[in-house]
């Protein structure tokens, strides 16, 4: 009943609120096996054509797009407070550095991400570029 960009958008935000508190490897393997047939079949299924999908793609390009997206996700989560593992990593290494430190020093990083994000939801073309010329 939802339009199938707004549950994507929903998806992507539960990984979020996940990365906020889980490593990326475990977050992507407890929710991958639920949600990447969720949003394949919100794309109209695995044999779908572009001119069928909702999306505006093919099932295999639909399964690239949306792995790009959650791999972006999860490079997200790991600089996304209070948990950004990576950011613990950086503060851990250098003594002259806090966490709140690394935190406003990611913070352009994170931005960033979020309109990289953002551009491969509104113009997917941009991920299929490259494998559509095989």
């Amino acid at each position: 009943s939802h339009p199938p960009l707004l549950t994507l958008v929903m998806i992507l935000l539960a990984y979020a609120v996940l990365g906020m508190f889980m490593d990326a490897i475990g977050m992507l393997l407890l929710t991958l096996p639920v949600v990447f047939p969720a949003v394949i079949a919100l794309n109209g299924g695995e044999y779908v054509s572009a001119a069928d999908s909702a999306f505006g793609m093919s099932g295999p390009m639909c399964a690239i797009w949306f792995g790009i997206l959650v791999v972006k996700m999860a490079e997200l989560c790991l600089i996304t407070p209070p948990i950004g593992l990576n950011c613990f990593v950086v503060a851990g290494v250098r003594d002259d550095l806090t966490v709140q430190d690394v935190f406003r020093g990611v913070a352009p990083f994170f931005l960033a991400d979020a309109i990289t994000i953002a551009v491969l939801i509104a113009l997917p073309g941009i991920v299929l570029w490259l494998p559509g010329l095989a």
